[in-house]
């Protein structure tokens, strides 16, 4: 099944994913590779050093949609010509550090 807008296929299924009870927010391309990393985990007693190859595989995965996310992300903005600089009420930011009333 392919993904509008991502080079990366969902391999896992609904079913599959609904069967191993991955939560709603991890149900994207990557949820093949969280499968069995959360069963090695149940398996292992969450030991962190115990599925060390899972977890590399299913992080790098996660940042490659993420990183792909964001350069889509960026050609959208620069396809809009930067139409957030010129909208006034945007460009005003919220300063970090408040001003207190005796500052």
């Amino acid at each position: 099944m392919e993904v509008p807008g991502s080079s990366k296929k969902m391999i896992a299924t609904q079913a599959q994913m609904v069967e191993n009870k991955v939560p709603l927010a991890y149900r994207d391309q990557c949820a093949h590779l969280l499968i069995p990393l959360n069963k090695c985990r149940q398996s292992e007693f969450y030991l962190p050093w115990k599925c060390e190859d899972e977890r590399h595989t299913y992080e790098k995965c996660a940042y490659e949609l993420v990183m792909e996310r964001m350069l889509q992300m960026n050609k959208i903005r620069e396809e809009e010509g930067g139409s957030k600089q010129k909208n006034p009420v945007q460009a005003q930011s919220i300063p970090l550090i408040p001003k207190t009333v005796n500052a």
